[in-house]
């Protein structure tokens, strides 16, 4: 294993310990529940948008290290930022998972931050979904608040 590659581990760890934005939100605009029915990862997602920011979100769930480090990342780079901005994340961070360890744009990853640590993980088609069950939650709770997300792509 390479630098980068025990780095990135080591991120995905961090956040599957100290998970950011754990619990639920007070007064949410909408919550979603997803679950992962191949290995059982779980989430309960709240939101709350403002003046076209997502100002809050608060979640939780139980599962693996991958599923739980990528909510709270995902909580990290969301919070307080406009949805146009939100969007643009979800779309590559799904491109980043269905590259299948091929790679991806330096300026997507620069852009995913923290979140670029889950490259290694687009490799594990069973793990794809682990990753992305926070993002799915997201996309349905914005919907379901009637903001849904302008070139967020469906799954």
């Amino acid at each position: 294993m390479n630098d980068l590659d025990q780095l990135y581990q080591q991120v995905i760890l961090d956040h599957s310990r100290e998970r950011h934005g754990a619990g639920a939100l007070e007064s949410p605009d909408a919550v979603s529940h997803q679950v992962n029915p191949t290995c059982g990862d779980e989430v309960t997602l709240g939101v709350r948008v403002v003046a076209g920011r997502l100002e809050a979100l608060g979640w939780e769930g139980d599962g693996c290290s991958i599923s739980q480090a990528s909510i709270s990342i995902m909580h990290d780079l969301v919070v307080g930022a406009d949805l146009d901005f939100v969007a643009r994340l979800e779309a590559d961070f799904d491109t980043l998972m269905h590259s299948r360890g091929r790679g991806v744009d330096d300026v997507v990853l620069d852009e995913l931050e923290d979140a670029a640590a889950f490259e290694g993980v687009s490799k594990y088609p069973n793990r794809i979904k682990c990753a992305l069950l926070g993002w799915i939650a997201l996309k349905d709770a914005l919907l379901k608040a009637g903001v849904p997300l302008h070139g967020a792509k469906v799954s």
